[in-house]
Parts: C-alpha cells; structure tokens; sequence
C-alpha cells in the first residue's frame, strides 16, 4: 500500500518538474536583491505560500537563493561568484529544484550567471630580471611571462603595454588557443657604460568598463663588453720636483679610468719605448697604482728635467690601451736651515712682572746667500709676549713681556721661537724658551658658597661634627695655607667661640654643647678663613645654625587637676543623659608643633560601652545611659600621647562614682577644696609657674655653660692660646682593645700636634674611673678603670691638655666626650597583669562576651636603650587559637569570635614579651581564663583579688614615671 502511495506522488508531481523556469542574473549581486517572481512564474497563489514548506538546493556548502512567502520573491541570499562557481568556463549556469511541499511539488530552475569585471590582470611573476649583453643587435626577442585574468569575455585581457623606454618595445602573439604572449623586443643597441640597468614596467588591460590592469616589474641587466680604452686625465702631465729628493718619494700618481666592467676595467701601468734607459733608472712607475716615484738620485746641475712616457693596458681578451707624458721639471733647493742662538734668557720671574720686561736676547742667522739667506724670526703661537728687533742690529731680537701675567690661570710657558728664510720653499728652525713664574700673594680664599645652612638635631652630643667649611685658594705654598676663624659675636652675653669651635686647619665645625630645640632654635655667625701670605689675604662667609627639634619632652596633663595624687575622683550623677561632658582632658607639650600634637586614647576602661573619648579635644562623654547593671565606680586611664617619633605619652586616671541625684552628686563636689572656675584659674597659674620654671632653669644651663666653658688662667710663662678648647670628639668605649686584665684603652685625636706631654687639666678625684698619666709622645691612651653600666651612667665629659716642655711651656687642651654604648643586658619584666600569686594570672571573663572584646592586656617594661627595649608580644602557647589573637605591639588579647558550647570552660594562654636587642631577651607570663555565665558573676570572682583594680593600675602608673 505504501509503495502505491509514493508513486501517486510521484506521479502527480512530475508534470511540474519536467519544465524548466530560466533566470539570468550578474555575479557579486547584493544579498536580497529580488531575482524574480517565483510564485507568479511558477502559478503559485500567495495565500497558500505562506502556509507550506519551500525548499531550495545547496551549492558548496552555501544556500545561494531562497523563496519570500509572503511576495514570492527570489531573492539573493549568499553573494554569488561566477569565477568560483565556473572557474575557466566562458558560460556559467546554476540549476536548482525548487520543492514545496503540501502538496509536494518540484520545480527546475536554472539561473544564468553572466560576467563583471571584478577581478584585475595579474602576473604570476611581479617581478622579472633579464641579463642582455650590450652587444646584442637590435631586433633581439625576450619573451615575458604573461598574465592572467579569471573574467571572461570582454572582461579578460584584451592588451599589454610597456612604460616609456628608448631601447625596448613589446610585441604580442595569439596562440591557436587564442592565448597572447608577450615578447620584449631590443630596438636600439645597448651601453652598459651609459646605463647599466633598464627598469621596465609592462601592464595587462582587460576590455572590461572600467577597465582593470595589473604589472609587472622587468629589470634588464646590461652585461659588459670590452668596447671602451683606457683614459687618462691629461695627454701632458708636468710635475716640479727639487733637487735632491729621497729616494722613495712620491712624485704623482696616475689615474686612467676605463668604462668597462669586470677584467676590462682592470688597468695595468708600464713606461713605453719611448721612455730613456736613464729616465727609468731615476723614476719607477707602479703597474697596478700608476704611483710615480724617485728610484735613483736626482741632480739639477745633471739634469733639469725628465720626460715620462706611460701607457695603460686594460685586461680584456683584446686589450686596448691609452698613453700620456709625464713631464718632471728639477729645481734647485734651498738646503742650509736657519739657526737661533739664545744670547740672555730669564727662566723665572715673578708672576707680575711689569709689562714691558726683556725675558731674553736671541741671535738669528743663516749660511745661505740672497733670498735663500734672509730669515725671520717669530713666536710658533698666541703667547703674552712679543719680538721686538732691534734697529742697528736687524737680526737681533728680545723677548718682551707683553699683556700681564697670572700665575694661577698659567704657571708655566713654553715660547716657541721659529726663525724662516726666504727660500723657495723656505726652511726653518725653532727653539724653546721655557719660563716659570713664582706665586704672589694676589688671591684671597675662596668658598664654594657665600652662606650655609646647617641643620642640627637638638640633644647633639658635645664635640659633634657639624660640617667641613673648606675654602680654597689658587696661591702657591704659604700663601695657600689657609687658618678658619669663628668671627666673635655674642647672644645673649653668649660668644660664639664658647658655642662652636672650628678647627684652624681643616675648617670642621664642631659644637660645644648639647642644644635645646624649646631654649635656642638658631645661630647666626660668620666664620673667616686666611691664609699665610704677606700681607695675608682673607674672606669669610655666613653660616646659618638651625637646631632641628627632637620629641624630648612627653605631654604634660594640666587638667584635671589631681590634688590628691595620681588619681582622679569625680562624681556624677546616676541619671546623666546620653552624650554628656564627664571630663575634659588637657595636656601641654614644648616641643616643636609637629611634634607637640596631642591626640588622646582611653587606655583602660571599666567598661567600654559606657564612655567615649574625643581623641582631638580630650572630652570624655557618655555614650549610654547607666543601668542598674553598671557599677557604681567606674575606672578610666587616659592616655595623651604627642605626634612624636617615637612618640611620648602621659596618663591620669579618673576614678569616677556616680550618685543617685543631682543634688548628691552636687554635695560631695563640695568636699573638693576648688571649685571648677578656681581650678581652671589654677591651671592657668600650673602654666605660668611651669613657664616660670623653664625660664630659670634655662638661665641655671647658660649661666653654667658659661662657667664650664671658660679657659683656665694660663702660667705667667706662658702665653694665653687662642681658642681654649681645641675640638671635640664623640668616643664610644665599644670594641675596646684589652691592655690588662683590669684596663681598656682608646686612642683619642687631638686638632693639634705640638710634641709635649699629655697631663689632665684638673685634678683626678679619688675613685675616679679614669687615670692618665705621663704618656709618651707618640700616643694618647686613655685608660678604663672600672666597668661601665649604660643603665646608670650613660656619658662623661672633661678635659684633657696637652702641655710642651718648652721654655716657656706652651699649652692646648680638648674636650672628651666619653658615649657609653647600651648593651641588651636587662630582659623585659612584665608589669601587667599582676601576678599576685604566682606566675599564673587566672582572670574570669562572660562567655557571652562579643567578638573582638579586650580580654587581657600585657604591659613589659624594659631599662635599657631605647632601640633595645622596644617589646613585640607573641602567643608561644595557646588552648584554643581560633579563639583568641594577640597584637604584637600593644599586647592586647581580643577575642576572635564568641564562645560556643563546645569551647573548654578553662583557657590557657601563654604570652612571651622579647625585645629588639642582639641576642633578644624575653619574658613570660601565663594567664589562666575561666568563663562564667553571666558578667555579675565574673565581677563578683573578680572582687575576691587582694588588691582592687584601681589601686592595681595605680601601681602601673607609678611604676611608669619612676622609670
């Protein structure tokens, strides 16, 4: 039954397929252009279009054309190419089935693809290089490669054309195939030595509108002949040459020049038959240079001149040759040179000799007579100096100082003098005079600037090097060697010399006390430098000291005032609001306004929710309101710290009791001996007696400056020095070298060398750590008699002389700064949390409390040096470490997260303090935590400590500024 049904089908369909619809279109047509009305070619109706499957075939993988239902439109889908479709065919068809179901129905169409001119003439060599010989007869045939043109008809190559050229033409041939080729045809006759190389450019034009082209390069090389001679430059050449001329010298040299190329250029030189035996035994010619040059001796009384005849040889098969003469004229020379005779010569003077002054008498003369015999004499270069010749005598000269001399832009001269005859060509002779000028004292010392700046950090050590002010002076010897001065000038009854000291001979700087950036900020003086002449020459220049402040002074807490002690009592009442004032914090600094910038922190808190600190103002607020939870003391420690590095910080703590009303609260303030506006009065007058104090003991530091500075009075033998300290030096007893058991030395520098003895100034006390004696004079040794701790005494200063043994005896002394250098010899001790019984700190805390609460604070002091006692914290063990962190720098122990159920009841942590020091020191502490349920239980635990928290952390504080 099936197979009944497919050939119904079949059946009804077939009529429709047997016709042919045909379509004729141009290639590259745009995507949707309308090909034709399928439907009303085909007797199709629109409405039933729409509602039924149209198939149409597929090419190459691409579907060319497709069917619009609703207009029954063929139209473009996919751009057609007829040269991909068809390539090499002249026509180009496409038949598809058009199948539209529905009933099923199937249609031929076969659609014409005619040509357009879209693709240019090319060739398959862009490129063509032919060798023609330059002897080839016109009418030679080259033949070409051609060019292609996918396009068809018309459309295809239809002619070739060649660019301009004298020498060449093309011609075209049609094959049987209908094929063209392209000949290059040679119409007129080469020259290589014209041109060497042809540039051509042939192009394909096919018949297409517009029409298209391509080209190609063709490159005719032009190959050599042997078709030009050689030539020289000249049929004559003449050359002069003197007598006498070495043997080996060149007289001239040829040059022939020869067109060709390859071998035919290469030329070879040679004397003709017609060149004298005697001529060749005079001259050489060289065969592949054309170098003429003197073989033998040449004699003018023999002979006046020499005819050469050359001839040149190319190399080809058939050489060709060219000649020329070579004409020599001989001149007689002029062989006896002109002498000078130094008669007087000064070889040194002093730099500013006059102008005018005879440097020396010189003598010309020459053996030669006529003008081969008159000579002159003259100066070989531009020189501060001239000839003059004198006028009885016109071969007589002297050397005289013309323009003024410098010795310090040119200490030396060497005067070249040249005599020169008259002679053809002129002969001449030199000699050289060499003049050495002495140094005047005519320069003043000179330094790099005309005013310095110099920055100092406050709390320098004495004796400290501030800066090398080194002039220069361009004099020789003493008048070069140069001694610096502090010019005297006085501030505040202060001379600068008791302030600075300068070294005479090298220029260092150095200061003589300690400066305090809040009592002198900067200094103005000049220093002068002379040097050695006579009479001796100076300058002096501006040196500008600027002390540069360092964060020596902590902040001072001026309010509240704490007239009790270290701890402040307030009292507020219960009902306090929100957001109310509690306390103000007021703390002053001296030092400098960068480093006096007070920014405030709580630094302990009974709790932490309660109260917030302004860290700018220092106001203390509430930030709730109390509960009948809260206690009724509550407990605060502030800290002010400065904007220092490293910064340095004060802390109060205010003890603060809150009372059931107002009027309560009222009354027991009245137990405070001031009231609030007599205790801001107070501050006021803290602040005035505080600059009081500062004032005097500034005076008390100057006054004693002044005494300690001051020369002692020197022995009616000898005579009072100049400066009375010398220089200072900072030395550090540190890589000591061991003389005995029980002695260290260090070698001391002294600014100035006089022989002598070393002896101290003043008299050694009993026990003294130190003990100079008679020391030889090649050293200075001074000696360490005790062992020294940085922890009790960090510095010493005195003074060491040295006195000669001279009659009267002469004397300097210096000051020696002795720096003791900090060992990492104390480990840290843990001040916080208190360890009343025993090693183990047991703390109770909320198991409620929240992430990131302060649990546990670690405080480790540490004695020595400040680079040694900087403490870092570390957990070395920890029960859980999910649950708890540690900050390295404060020692602040936080939770991480809250406790859960699962956590242990009891946690154990163990804190390691370490300082910076090389090997570190450490210390431990261990505390124990237990969590309670509720934070009145957790209190109520805390409670049972021997000592209360507040008196705990008043011990803290007091430990603190005791250190």
């Amino acid at each position: 039954m099936q197979f009944w049904d497919t050939v119904f089908v079949l059946c009804a369909v077939w009529p429709a397929a047997l016709s042919v619809t045909r379509y004729s279109i141009a290639e590259e047509m745009e995507r949707g252009s309308v090909v034709a009305n399928l439907a009303a070619d085909l007797g199709l109706e629109l409405g039933g279009l729409a509602q039924r499957e149209v198939k149409l075939d597929i090419f190459h993988n691409k579907k060319y054309l497709d069917v619009n239902k609703k207009t029954g439109e063929l139209f473009i889908v996919e751009k057609i190419d007829r040269e991909f479709l068809c390539p090499k065919l002249t026509s180009c068809f496409l038949k598809l089935d058009v199948i539209i179901e529905s009933p099923l129905r199937i249609f031929n169409i076969e659609l014409g693809i005619t040509d357009i001119n879209d693709n240019a003439p090319h060739f398959r060599r862009e490129r063509v290089e032919l060798d023609v010989s330059e002897s080839a007869s016109p009418g030679e045939r080259f033949s070409l490669p051609n060019a292609v043109d996918p396009d068809v008809g018309i459309n295809t190559i239809k002619t070739y054309s060649l660019s301009r050229s004298e020498h060449f033409a093309i011609e075209i041939q049609t094959g049987s195939d209908g094929t063209q080729y392209v000949d290059l045809v040679l119409t007129r006759s080469l020259d290589r030595e014209q041109t060497a190389v042809h540039h051509l450019i042939v192009t394909a034009v096919d018949g297409g509108v517009p029409a298209r082209s391509g080209a190609a390069d063709i490159i005719v090389k032009v190959q050599d002949t042997n078709d030009n001679p050689p030539r020289f430059e000249k049929s004559v050449y003449t050359v002069n040459m003197t007598e006498n001329t070495a043997v080996g010298t060149l007289v001239t040299k040829l040059n022939a020049t020869d067109l060709d190329e390859g071998l035919n250029s290469e030329i070879v030189y040679s004397f003709t038959l017609y060149t004298s035996e005697k001529t060749q035994n005079v001259f050489a010619v060289s065969p592949e240079t054309g170098e003429i040059s003197v073989k033998g001796t040449i004699d003018y009384e023999d002979m006046k001149f020499f005819e050469l005849h050359i001839e040149a040889r190319d190399k080809g098969a058939v050489p060709l040759l060219g000649q020329c003469k070579v004409v020599i004229v001989v001149k007689d020379v002029n062989d006896n040179y002109p002498e000078i005779t130094i008669e007087s010569v000064k070889n040194t003077v002093e730099e500013n000799i006059p102008v005018g002054t005879v440097i020396a008498l010189v003598a010309i003369s020459d053996r030669d007579t006529g003008e081969n015999g008159k000579a002159t004499l003259s100066l070989s270069q531009s020189l501060p100096f001239t000839l003059n010749q004198s006028e009885d005598r016109p071969k007589h000269y002297s050397l005289v100082v013309s323009e003024p001399l410098d010795r310090e832009a040119v200490s030396d001269y060497d005067i070249t003098l040249v005599v020169t005859d008259a002679g053809t060509p002129p002969l001449s002779d030199n000699e050289t005079v060499h003049l050495h000028l002495l140094d005047i004292n005519d320069n003043p010392p000179r330094f790099p600037q005309s005013f310095y700046t110099i920055r100092v950090t406050e709390n320098n050590a004495p004796g400290a090097l501030l800066s090398s002010l080194t002039a220069f002076d361009p004099d020789l010897h003493e008048n070069q060697y140069l001694v610096y001065f502090i010019l005297e000038k006085e501030i505040a009854n202060t001379s600068m010399s008791m302030l600075f000291s300068i070294n005479p001979e090298n220029g260092n700087l150095y200061a003589l006390k300690t400066f305090d950036y809040e009592i002198e900020k900067e200094f103005l003086f000049h220093i002068e430098a002379r040097d050695s002449g006579s009479p001796p020459l100076s300058s002096n220049v501006t040196v500008h000291i600027v002390i540069v402040d360092q964060n020596d002074n902590a902040p001072v807490i001026v309010s509240p005032w704490r007239a009790q002690g270290s701890v402040v009592e307030e009292k507020i009442p219960r009902s306090t609001d929100k957001g109310s004032l509690v306390a103000k914090v007021i703390a002053l600094d001296v030092d400098s306004v960068h480093n006096s910038r007070i920014t405030y922190q709580l630094l302990q808190v009974t709790d932490a929710t309660l109260f917030s600190l302004d860290q700018y103002n220092g106001e203390i607020r509430t930030m709730r309101m109390f509960s009948y939870r809260d206690p009724r003391h509550q407990r605060l420690v502030v800290v002010a710290k400065d904007n220092g590095d490293p910064a340095l910080s004060a802390t109060v703590t205010i003890k603060l009791s809150t009372v059931e009303t107002a009027v309560k609260a009222y009354s027991d303030m009245t137990e405070v001996p001031l009231e609030y506006d007599i205790f801001s009065d107070l501050n006021l007058y803290l602040v005035i007696g505080l600059g009081s104090v500062s004032f005097l003991l500034l005076i008390t530091i100057l006054v004693t400056i002044v005494i300690k500075c001051q020369k002692p009075k020197a022995s009616k033998a000898a005579p009072a020095c100049r400066n009375s300290v010398i220089s200072e030096r900072n030395s550090t007893i540190a890589d000591s070298t061991l003389v005995s058991n029980d002695a260290y030395w260090y070698s001391l520098f002294l600014a100035e060398t006089r022989k002598g003895k070393l002896v101290v100034r003043q008299p050694v006390p009993k026990g003294s750590r130190y003990i100079v004696s008679s020391i030889p004079r090649e050293n200075g040794n001074l000696y360490a008699l005790k062992t020294f701790d940085y922890e009790i005494e960090k510095e010493f200063l005195f003074h060491i002389e040295a006195r000669d043994s001279g009659s009267p005896p002469l004397s300097s002394n210096v000051t020696v700064h002795i720096v003791i250098v900090d060992q990492n010899d104390n480990a840290p001790v843990i001040v916080s949390p208190w360890r009343a019984q025993g090693s183990v700190v047991e703390e109770k805390i909320p198991r409620s409390t929240d992430k990131g609460s302060l649990v546990a604070k670690v405080i480790a002091l540490d004695v020595d040096s400040v680079h040694n006692s900087r403490i870092t914290y570390q957990l070395l063990q920890v029960t859980d470490a999910t649950l708890f962190s540690l900050d390295q720098y404060n020692g602040e122990i936080r939770t991480m997260r809250m406790f859960s159920y699962r956590d242990p009841r009891h946690q154990r942590l163990v804190v390691v303090a370490k300082d910076n020091g090389d090997p570190a020191l450490s210390a431990t502490v261990t505390i124990k935590l237990s969590t309670v349920e509720t934070a009145v239980k957790a209190y109520s635990d805390m409670t049972e400590v021997p000592l209360g928290y507040d008196i705990f952390s008043d011990l803290n504080l007091y430990l603190v500024i005791g250190l």
